[in-house]
């Protein structure tokens, strides 16, 4: 049913984002085609029992050629009909599902390869691999955001089916306690979040404030993306397994909001922003507190996607750089504010 609704959504939605970016059907029919072939394995690290009967199936080596193979179809249908196809992209995009597979598929398990899988994860996202991979053939048309839908289900699938013993969960609709933790540290989070965004000069009140429904869509959008995909990372895994490591709950909200704002160090392309970075760093830490009280990414979902939201809706972000790429969303831009 999920993939039946989801697959309904997005074919509407890619008619009316076509439409509106006036988009030659040549183009619009393939990457909404690579788009609805993505969507259906980015649904699979949210039935773990189906993939666990998969994995059980496929083996450890199956498992590997399963990620890679369907890392691969994606990219493929977007870029055959269009003439975007070249073999050394297919190569690197199977060279990245490689690298995070294989860490976990002899089946051992230490602080070691914990740590090497998320520096792999992060060296492509700060690399920004994809941009290459995924040239976008029109302005404004983020092709780019495949690889980094690719990047998200194919990491959460090698946790889940290849190193195992993880309590995240990964899925896109928080539950009703959930919810509340994740409004009440968001609401906790927007005077120190506005002071630091002030006191940085990282952001500036917009003249209009952007309308309602664009910000629903907004939030929709960072929510099963955006948030799912950075909280399944920064709290879900980086947290907890420094949590565990040293047994302090404190140093790992702190290492683990560090982490969060490092990474936006790019946003924008306004390298090094560090504006924006402590910004985020801030977030980090009420995204932290809301999953550290449930245990669950969901609620701090929930704080991530109404702050990022809220920025977006009544504030500009301040930068020099032309282009921009936040995980799951990147966007071209075309003067100084997003």
């Amino acid at each position: 049913m999920a993939l039946g609704v989801g697959w309904v959504v997005l074919a509407v939605a890619a008619f009316l984002y076509a439409e509106m970016k006036a988009v030659p059907l040549r183009l619009a029919l393939p990457l909404a085609a690579a788009f609805l072939v993505e969507f259906s394995f980015y649904l699979l690290p949210g039935f773990p029992d189906i993939w666990a009967a998969l994995v059980a199936r496929m083996g450890r080596p199956g498992t590997v050629c399963f990620l890679t193979a369907t890392s691969a179809l994606p990219y493929l249908v977007y870029s055959v009909p269009t003439g975007l196809f070249e073999a050394r992209n297919l190569a690197l995009l199977a060279a990245i599902t490689l690298a995070l597979s294989l860490v976990y598929a002899p089946g051992r398990v230490n602080r070691a390869l914990d740590v090497l899988f998320l520096a792999l994860g992060a060296a492509v996202i700060l690399l920004r691999v994809f941009d290459r991979i995924y040239p976008t053939p029109l302005p404004r048309v983020p092709v780019s955001i495949l690889g980094h839908l690719m990047l998200i289900r194919t990491a959460a699938l090698a946790v889940f089916g290849l190193r195992g013993g993880v309590a995240v969960r990964f899925w896109f609709l928080p539950g009703r306690e959930e919810w509340i933790a994740g409004l009440k540290w968001f609401a906790l989070s927007i005077l120190p979040l506005a002071a630091m965004g002030w006191a940085t000069g990282a952001i500036r009140v917009r003249d209009h404030a952007l309308n309602p429904l664009t910000g629903i869509a907004t939030f929709a959008g960072i929510l099963v993306v955006v948030a799912l995909s950075e909280e399944f990372f920064f709290r879900g895994l980086i947290q907890e397994w420094v949590e565990k490591w040293t047994g302090s709950r404190l140093g790992a909200l702190l290492v683990a909001s560090l982490l969060f704002g490092s990474v936006h160090l790019s946003f924008h392309g306004a390298f090094p922003n560090w504006r924006f970075s402590l910004v985020a760093a801030v977030l980090g830490l009420f995204c932290g507190l809301a999953w550290r009280e449930k245990r669950s990414i969901q609620a701090s979902m929930v704080t991530h996607a109404l702050a990022a939201t809220a920025f977006r809706v009544f504030f500009q972000y301040e930068f020099t750089a032309i282009y921009c790429c936040q995980i799951g969303f990147p966007f071209h831009v075309v003067s100084g504010h997003m």
